[in-house]
């Protein structure tokens, strides 16, 4: 059995991002090649998008968003993801479980005696028929669930309920409130799938982050007892340098390990850096990755070679920075600057100057 190196496995990762060269798929094409991205900071997809696409235009994913081809919503790992409308009706049923699992770590003795099955009921009833503002949902539950508070019940329908976050929360150039949400069938027009196979996220995981151990699957999406699904698909296996077991697509990209690697900025919360469980083919030092809050397409993480090497932001007085993590080369200044100056003619904004901070 093949052993591929860390670098190899950095390689194939970066090719199937669209991270060794930008691709000429559309926004909608991308969102889906990826199996949705991350969007906890509802603008941070955009930046996504712009260092993955020879061509995208902030419109490229606002008009999907809305006209509903794309959603935000809570899916894998118990995070908001925008992903396509097909593949939220496949996503929600299968992240069910781990939803409500994560709803009872958190606040279970919160609704203790609460009838789930009457709740859940309750629950879709309400979000069927209207878009409600969180809130407002819990006060609409607790009028119907007395005893129970309406903070812990509006918390508890947002993991137990289906539910999509409604334009134009996401849409760039719109207001960033928080979204009224509103039942996920009722908002694209469409039934869930009744018995959705885990199988196809194996394949959508590796397509986007391959080749990957069992392990990284289900890290990506929160579900566990993959080994057997993954035993059954059509794949081919590898060996990581530490002995992993690593399962791939068989035509998947690899590229040969010295392949270079463009300086490329990601956003926050992006998904290359939070989908393997082990994470050192793009995370040296085993660093933690930063989660900022805030609307996003401020700041995020650099790559250079490669690997996350340092932190960027449109700072408050108007300059680009980096934050390194390491001495740059003036060559690594330089691309990193240009891709910065780039992205902000993109976004509109003027830049006073750039400048570099002493590695932290």
């Amino acid at each position: 059995m093949q052993t591929l190196s860390d670098r190899a496995l950095n390689r194939a990762t970066l090719a199937r991002q669209h991270l060794l060269k930008r691709s000429d798929l559309s926004a909608v094409e991308m969102v889906s090649h990826l199996g949705g991205m991350q969007a906890q900071a509802p603008l941070s997809p955009y930046v996504g998008l712009w260092t993955r696409l020879a061509s995208f235009a902030p419109e490229d994913l606002a008009g999907p968003l809305l006209e509903r081809r794309l959603v935000r919503a809570v899916l894998q790992r118990a995070t908001v993801h925008l992903v396509t409308a097909e593949d939220a009706l496949y996503l929600r049923p299968l992240v069910d479980r781990l939803l409500e699992a994560r709803f009872d770590g958190h606040f279970r003795a919160a609704i203790e005696g609460l009838d789930r099955t009457a709740f859940r009921a309750a629950a879709r009833e309400l979000t069927a028929e209207a878009a409600y503002q969180r809130p407002a949902l819990g006060r609409a539950l607790a009028d119907r669930f007395p005893g129970h508070d309406a903070e812990m019940l509006s918390y508890a329908a947002v993991y137990m309920t289906p539910l999509a976050q409604t334009t134009p929360r996401g849409v760039w150039g719109a207001s960033t409130a928080a979204a009224p949400l509103i039942g996920l069938e009722t908002w694209l027009g469409g039934p869930m799938e009744p018995d959705p196979s885990p199988g196809r996220l194996v394949l959508r995981h590796l397509g986007a982050f391959g080749p990957a151990t069992v392990a990284d699957v289900q890290l990506w999406c929160g579900l566990t007892r993959l080994k057997e699904v993954a035993e059954r698909l059509d794949l081919v296996r590898f060996r990581a340098a530490d002995g992993r077991l690593l399962y791939d697509l068989p035509d998947a990209p690899r590229p040969p390990e010295d392949v270079p690697a463009p300086p490329r900025l990601l956003p926050e919360y992006d998904n290359l850096l939070l989908s393997h469980k082990d994470r050192s083919r793009v995370i040296p030092e085993r660093r933690r990755v930063p989660l900022p809050p805030g609307h996003g397409a401020s700041g995020g993480t650099f790559l250079l070679d490669g690997l996350w090497r340092g932190e960027w932001k449109f700072a408050a007085d108007g300059a680009f920075e980096l934050h390194p993590h390491v001495p740059l080369r003036p060559s690594d200044e330089e691309a990193l600057t240009a891709e910065g100056l780039a992205l902000a003619r993109w976004a509109g904004r003027e830049v006073a100057e750039a400048r570099v901070l002493p590695p932290a």
